[in-house]
């Protein structure tokens, strides 16, 4: 254990990384812990609201991103300075990313249905750092062999026709897939070559008289979204809580 530590952690500088990534989540998980708290009007925890301005959560986060990056880039990868800066990264990432809904949208949409990307980010971030940590390079660069190593061509080729499968997947919709295949190759690839969403710019661009493709692409995304929708919500709700139900408008009379 202690020779693996050495070889896959300590020697190639991950400890930071790793230390962001244990902060990252566990203030995710602290922070909804809390929030969840204070919706239930349970505990001693409540809103910060000085002079009636509610402070989110996000804007020590900001200034904890700023501080930790900032002094992560000055320390380096390896140290005691570079282990400190790295987890106060990472207690500002996890509290930014817990609202990054609330920045996309500009609103308070914490609790709504909108407040569901905030939960998607967070994990799919803890995701490429565990796929980083794990030894992937970006663009799958791990996977050339020495041979390629020595050749600036085979390099430039590879990153380029796996940017290509990554921009190709994403005009198709597959906005997962494409951030995941910047590190796993074959995953960008199979989002490049499936049918668009039918919303996406590639399905407007495309499919718009192609009868065949466009009926195609809405009904595999139909039933991608049946199949897949109903455990993604539960996964959600179980992490970050379930989003307020909107009341539906009262009936008119006749």
């Amino acid at each position: 254990m202690g020779n693996w530590w050495h070889t896959n952690i300590a020697e190639p500088g991950k400890l930071p990384l790793l230390l962001a990534l244990a902060a990252f989540v566990l203030t995710f998980a602290v922070t909804r812990t809390i929030t969840r708290m204070i919706r239930a009007g349970k505990g001693p925890f409540r809103n910060i609201t000085p002079g009636g301005i509610h402070i989110h959560h996000v804007v020590p986060g900001v200034v904890l991103t700023v501080v930790g990056g900032f002094g992560a880039v000055a320390a380096g990868r390896h140290g005691v300075a570079a282990g400190v800066f790295a987890v106060i990264f990472g207690v500002g990432a996890g509290l930014v990313l817990d609202e990054f809904a609330l920045i996309l949208h500009l609103d308070d949409v914490y609790w709504t249905e909108e407040g569901r990307q905030s939960v998607e980010v967070v994990v799919l971030t803890a995701s490429l750092v565990l796929l980083v940590l794990a030894g992937f390079s970006p663009l799958g660069v791990d996977d050339v062999t020495d041979e390629e190593q020595q050749s600036r061509l085979g390099v430039i080729t590879s990153y380029a026709v796996n940017f290509c499968f990554v921009l190709i997947a994403l005009f198709k919709g597959k906005t997962r897939m494409a951030v995941l295949g910047t590190l796993v190759p074959f995953v960008a690839l199979i989002g490049a070559i499936r049918l668009a969403r039918p919303t996406s710019m590639w399905a407007k661009r495309f499919y718009r008289n192609r009868h065949r493709a466009r009926s195609k692409a809405v009904l595999r995304a139909y039933h991608h979204d049946v199949r897949w929708a109903g455990p993604r919500r539960r996964f959600q709700d179980l992490i970050g809580g379930t989003p307020d139900r909107v009341p539906l408008p009262p009936a008119r009379k006749p």
